[in-house]
C-alpha cells in the first residue's frame, strides 16, 4: 500500500503512538495516507478508538511478528 508518511513508533509505549501519529497526521491533506509502526499491543485497540473518535479512516491494519502496522487516510 502506498503511504504519504510513514511514522516509526516501534518501542515506545501508549500513549507516545498515538501522539506521534496525531502530530504526524495533522502534516497531511485530506485524502492523504499515513502507515504507523508499532510493537505496542495496546495500540490495536488504541488505534481503533482514535480513529473513531477523529472521524478519519483506518484502511487497514496488521500484524506480522509482533509489529502493528495502521494505515489511516485523513478525511
Amino acid at each position: 500500500m502506498q503511504t504519504d508518511i510513514i511514522v516509526d513508533t516501534k518501542g515506545m509505549a501508549c500513549p507516545m503512538p498515538i501522539v506521534k501519529a496525531k502530530k504526524a497526521l495533522d502534516g497531511l491533506q485530506a485524502g492523504q495516507t499515513m502507515e504507523v509502526i508499532s510493537t505496542d499491543k495496546g495500540s490495536i485497540n488504541d488505534f481503533q478508538a482514535w480513529v473513531k473518535q477523529t472521524k478519519h479512516e483506518l484502511i487497514e491494519h496488521k500484524e506480522d511478528n509482533g509489529v502493528y502496522k495502521f494505515y489511516v487516510r485523513k478525511l
